[in-house]
């Protein structure tokens, strides 16, 4: 019996994955993100925490809001957890009896903890052959790395992701977002999705393995493209595009802005624009590839015009021509842009300590089974009797695995309530 046959549960109902029942072992980020992703689409999502703590980023002290990790809150949200001790044999016990209706695993450990614990994929198929297992690590499961360690960090200078960040000639950059862990977190679900339809015509489950590395290799496909056509490795280009000129950004008489003469239309509208329509027949700007070897002539020609009028009045100018532009927004003018509330990016959902919290919305957008936007991140433990209701334990028996330490609970404070 899969999930979709097991009895009614906090996941089922409406959304485009409702009946899917996911256990997230994940922690931090890319293991989370993947559950979010499936989470808001409707699947059932147990988080399966650790004793002592739960998963690491409860840990996470600042910022908090109501003492609660602000961190956690934004990855966790649409979520059941419980708490299971997977170092005692009847915590894998209990593991093993949720796999047996599962459909999701999901892990981001380092290749062979999970075996060591003896619930590795081979382990769990056996006893759910339709389990479809998704592994997030490092640098994969296969590979003279497999067993590595992934941090993001890591992994962006590993990829290569941190040679093309910051200035040219300057030295490396980390991306200001941790784009690994989220772009693996997203491959992961897109892998879970490909894997559940194959199920449909199959029977049977696999394992998806996916990785920090491979989620930053897979940025690099412009960068990719020029190593492969001329063997030569693009550094680091500022905020200027590696392959078209003038696409990038360039300081105005108060604050930057971006400019796309992304192609010769455009380009030829921009200059017209800032009053130097003779560019266009300038030897060093005729042709993009022209402009790309003069890029700073370029950039200092338009920024020497640019800075003698504010940022709204070039943007307008652009924008009236159909040049694509733009400011460049700090977070805070990004999440509460009429465009982002517009697109539903602001989710605001009750937690039970931190009260009203807001998280960023599901950037995919289904006309007829929308983000299920159901609770905030879960307390820790708030579900371990609730779930293992479903799984046929009575209350006695609860209380005995409670007592044993392979179970715990905590039940959700009294206040602000649930969504």
């Amino acid at each position: 019996m899969n999930a979709i046959d097991s009895p009614s549960h906090a996941g089922s109902g409406t959304g485009a994955l409702a009946g899917l029942r996911v256990l997230e072992l994940g922690q931090i980020m890319a293991g989370p993100v993947c559950g979010m992703m499936l989470a808001d689409l409707g699947a059932d999502v147990i988080k399966v925490e650790k004793s002592g703590g739960g998963d690491d980023a409860r840990g996470y002290r600042e910022p908090r809001i109501n003492g609660v990790s602000a961190p956690f809150l934004m990855l966790n949200r649409n979520k059941r957890s419980v708490v299971i001790d997977l170092q005692r044999e009847q915590g894998k016990a209990l593991l093993k009896k949720m796999v047996e209706t599962a459909d999701v695993v999901i892990e981001n450990f380092r290749l062979g903890t999970m075996e060591k614990l003896g619930l590795g994929y081979d382990e769990l198929s056996r006893i759910n052959p339709r389990l479809i297992y998704c592994a997030i690590s490092g640098y994969g499961r296969s590979g003279p790395l497999a067993e590595a360690g992934g941090f993001d960090l890591i992994a962006q200078g590993f990829s290569g992701l941190m040679s093309i960040t910051g200035e040219p000639g300057g030295r490396p950059l980390r991306n200001g977002n941790s784009v690994c862990d989220v772009n693996a977190g997203l491959l992961a679900a897109f892998g879970i999705l490909a894997a559940v339809r194959q199920r449909e015509r199959t029977g049977l489950g696999q394992v998806v393995d996916t990785s920090l590395f491979e989620a930053g290799l897979q940025q690099l496909y412009w960068h990719a493209a020029i190593y492969f056509a001329t063997g030569e490795s693009a550094g680091g280009t500022g905020a200027a595009h590696v392959l078209i000129a003038p696409y990038e950004a360039f300081a105005t008489g108060d604050q930057w802005i971006i400019i796309g003469g992304a192609n010769e239309r455009n380009w030829v509208r921009v200059a017209q624009i800032l009053g130097h329509p003779e560019w266009v027949d300038d030897a060093r700007f005729a042709s993009n590839d022209a402009r790309m070897r003069n890029s700073q002539a370029l950039r200092e020609a338009i920024t020497e015009v640019l800075v003698k009028q504010p940022a709204a009045y070039w943007l307008q100018a652009f924008d009236a021509a159909g040049v694509p532009c733009g400011p460049i927004h700090s977070v805070g003018q990004a999440l509460s842009h009429p465009q982002a509330i517009a697109r539903g990016m602001l989710v605001e959902q009750a937690h039970p300590s931190a009260g009203s919290v807001r998280s960023v919305g599901l950037p995919v957008k289904l006309s007829h089974s929308p983000m299920r936007d159901r609770n905030a991140a879960p307390m820790l433990g708030e579900h371990s009797r609730e779930v293992l209701r479903e799984y046929g334990f009575g209350e006695s028996q609860i209380d005995e695995m409670i007592a044993a330490g392979a179970v715990a609970v905590q039940d959700a404070p009294v206040g602000h309530g649930r969504s």
